[in-house]
């Protein structure tokens, strides 16, 4: 149902729809408009040729940045991962682009940019360039640290058992936005954050995914950490899930984030060797 035609009272046929708008958007679906919710409900506003395009900071957000990496990566440009957020590669790929059809080279997605994006742009579906590379295994070369990080009393076991690990306890209180641009001023090679969920009794794990793109050395992380958990003897519930949260989103390295319950001193030893062992084979072997 449209979100006009619901009238001015938040009901339940309004929650509805907007549980619904995160499910398709890959965010926690509460069914209340959160600062993220309101902001993926601004960004969706936007469609490809709406508004001039470029780099600048604060990055430009939106439906039709995530359309212009689409393009670009379908024609061989590689904008890095499709997640709407206009960064340094897609200004690298626009301005390539340019070269190559002999127009201006500003990096700007302007009109006549535009024009002829729309007439070299393929008429079915192609495979991503970047979706392509991770594929292949060329990602993007880090050597930094993995990073550690979230308000779980589980992230200081596991960064102990991590051989090359960027950790400090004072971060836990850290915004989002904070870790996100410390990881990747580091060149993290990874990124882990946890978050204790005192209502829950199971595990999640979320890895990068959405405008119909996701992060497949993310996903193949949070795998094998789900399969590692599941082999200690502590009776959670797992599930693995591509989501936009962001956490996900902000942070340019492979990246999960593992929301937990409760759990005993045993139970919470258990789950972080398995993690730490997991990510410690994943990451360097």
């Amino acid at each position: 149902m449209p979100l006009e035609n619901l009238g001015d009272t938040f009901s339940e046929a309004t929650r509805a729809t907007v549980q619904a708008f995160q499910r398709s958007r890959g965010l926690a679906i509460t069914g209340e408009v959160d600062d993220t919710t309101w902001a993926s409900l601004l960004e969706a506003g936007w469609r490809l040729g709406d508004r001039l395009l470029f780099l600048v900071k604060p990055f430009l957000r939106g439906d039709d940045v995530a359309e212009l990496q689409v393009r670009l990566s379908q024609l061989g440009f590689d904008p890095g991962r499709v997640d709407g957020v206009f960064g340094p590669m897609l200004d690298r790929a626009l301005s390539e682009f340019q070269r190559n059809c002999g127009i201006e080279t500003n990096g700007t997605l302007t009109r006549r940019t535009l024009v002829e994006l729309r007439r070299f742009s393929p008429m079915s579906d192609r495979t991503l360039v970047n979706e392509a590379r991770d594929e292949a295994g060329f990602g993007q070369p880090r050597r930094g640290p993995i990073v550690v990080c979230g308000p779980s009393p589980l992230a200081g076991i596991i960064a102990r058992q991590l051989p090359y690990v960027d950790f400090d306890e004072t971060r836990a209180s850290w915004t989002v936005e904070q870790v996100a641009a410390h990881a990747n001023a580091v060149g993290a090679l990874g990124v882990v954050s946890l978050t204790r969920q005192p209502d829950w009794s199971g595990v999640h794990l979320h890895y990068w995914s959405s405008y119909k793109s996701y992060s497949r050395r993310g996903e193949q992380l949070a795998s094998a950490v789900a399969s590692a958990v599941s082999r200690v003897d502590v009776g959670l519930r797992l599930e693995v899930t591509g989501m936009a949260l962001p956490i996900l989103r902000e942070t340019q390295m492979t990246t999960v984030h593992v929301e937990h319950g409760d759990m005993d001193s045993e139970e919470s030893e258990l789950l972080a060797m398995a993690i730490s062992q997991t990510i410690r084979d994943f990451f360097h072997s």
